[in-house]
């Protein structure tokens, strides 16, 4: 598939540079060039553009900043460019402070989600919420004793999430669909839980499997 990457962070980077090494033909998207120079040097195959022109480019579009520019870079990227696309929202809505005992702080609250906004102002467009409670070195088919972690996703559309169960199976995960975007409330909260132990013991590759 073509798959536009948005952002040019650690975590858009790696999800990039996966997208490659599956056979995906990606455009990275961002405001600074400079920024992906060396990446780019690394992934000659990989195009780079702004973020209209990855949005454009992309039958899939991953947006992967950080929760407090999303709505920002999805309205850069332009709303006739991600109608109809799977939008693959790696976002959290971490707040501009400082952690408490480890634990984040959101700007969100238990009863909305980062996603239901951006899926709010961007209603033709399909969200699904994946990869976000994980850290980008275990994001490409990671190698753990218990075997294939799960990531946990969710959307209000059930052929983009086919299209996103299709990538986590690709990536080495297990895909687990959890409905619709109102449970992003609780998706997305599993950051904080994933980075406590980053936070206290220096912990930054683990996941979470459910277990039946």
């Amino acid at each position: 598939m073509k798959i536009g990457v948005i952002g040019s962070g650690q975590v858009a980077k790696t999800l990039a540079a996966g997208f490659l090494k599956h056979g995906h033909d990606v455009c990275v998207g961002t405001r600074h060039t400079d920024k992906l120079a060396a990446w780019a040097a690394e992934h000659p195959k990989a195009a780079i553009g702004s973020f209209a022109e990855t949005a454009k480019f992309g039958e899939v579009v991953v947006l992967a900043v950080k929760g407090s520019v999303a709505a920002d870079a999805l309205r850069a990227a332009g709303a006739n460019n991600v109608t109809g696309k799977t939008v693959i929202d790696v976002t959290n809505p971490i707040a501009d402070a400082p952690p408490v005992n480890g634990v984040l702080k959101f700007f969100t609250t238990l009863d909305d989600s980062l996603m239901e906004r951006l899926q709010g102002e961007f209603p033709a467009a399909r969200l699904v919420k994946a990869f976000n409670s994980v850290g980008a070195a275990a994001m490409v088919n990671p190698q753990f004793k218990g075997g294939p972690p799960t990531m946990f996703m969710c959307g209000n559309d059930e052929d983009a999430k086919k299209t996103v169960k299709g990538i986590l199976d690709q990536f080495g995960w297990q895909a687990e669909d959890l409905g619709g975007a109102e449970a992003a409330r609780a998706i997305e909260p599993l950051c904080m839980l994933w980075c406590i132990p980053g936070f206290q013991k220096q912990d930054w590759v683990h996941a979470f499997k459910m277990l039946r």
